[in-house]
């Protein structure tokens, strides 16, 4: 497990974390069409938090994407290092997630993020974030819709409806089990929406969360048990990243 400081140059204010996200969000690729699904190496990014410590654990799991086995896992734990703000919750969890990915012993491929990237009010959510630092082609797979709008896809596995800010589609409402809500899919980096679409239900065999999301969720919050003992909180996830 590896402890993480926060940068001695990060945003304490809502002020510099919106400029740096004005400044980063220049960077975002859309034109490449990322990794086919089925191929190489898929992660899922989660955090856990106990915010009356001010503890952050960020877990990584590497799956082969063809199979869905575990290749390899990371954590990294460090202080909260921004406060809750709407629109800026990429500035409390990058540290510690950018930590977790380097402590991988293999390449993580594409990343999935449990949130969002171009579906977030500046165009620049936690997955489009990750990808500008990293590199790394990213999207984001989240569990509501938030600000956003979207008629209901049809009930079958496959089904998807544009997610909408007014009239510009900033992601898809995915159905990836018959009959069950949606997921919230957006392109985070280095990828499209069609490509991000296929690769959630490739991760979605049996269950309405990808499994790169149910793997990293399970191991962050582990991680933060033993960092603070029993009694960690991992509260809800914020409205809006």
């Amino acid at each position: 497990m590896t402890t993480v400081p926060i940068p001695a140059d990060w945003p304490t204010t809502e002020d510099e974390a919106r400029a740096v996200q004005d400044e980063l969000r220049a960077r975002v690729v859309l034109d490449e069409p990322g990794p086919p699904p089925g191929t190489g190496h898929v992660t899922g990014v989660d955090v856990a938090y106990d915010d009356a410590r001010d503890v952050v654990a960020a877990a990584a799991v590497v799956l082969d994407a063809a199979t869905l086995d575990v290749v390899a896992e990371a954590t990294a734990v460090g202080r909260i290092s921004f406060p809750y703000v709407p629109g800026l919750l990429a500035f409390r969890e990058i540290p510690t997630v950018l930590a977790a990915l380097d402590a991988l012993a293999c390449p993580p491929g594409l990343v999935v993020c449990d949130g969002y990237g171009l579906a977030h009010p500046r165009r620049f959510g936690l997955a489009s974030h990750l990808g500008v630092l990293t590199g790394l082609p990213t999207i984001g797979v989240a569990k509501n819709p938030f600000t956003f709008t979207y008629d209901a896809p049809a009930a079958e596995r496959g089904s998807s409806a544009p997610l909408l800010a007014d009239t510009e589609e900033v992601g898809r409402a995915l159905r990836t089990r018959t009959g069950v809500k949606p997921v919230f899919v957006s392109v985070g980096h280095r990828t499209t929406l069609p490509t991000a679409c296929a690769h959630t239900l490739a991760l979605t065999p049996a269950y309405r969360l990808p499994e790169t999301t149910r793997r990293a969720d399970a191991l962050c919050r582990r991680a933060l048990r033993e960092a603070v003992g029993p009694g960690a909180e991992h509260p809800a996830p914020p409205h809006v990243d």
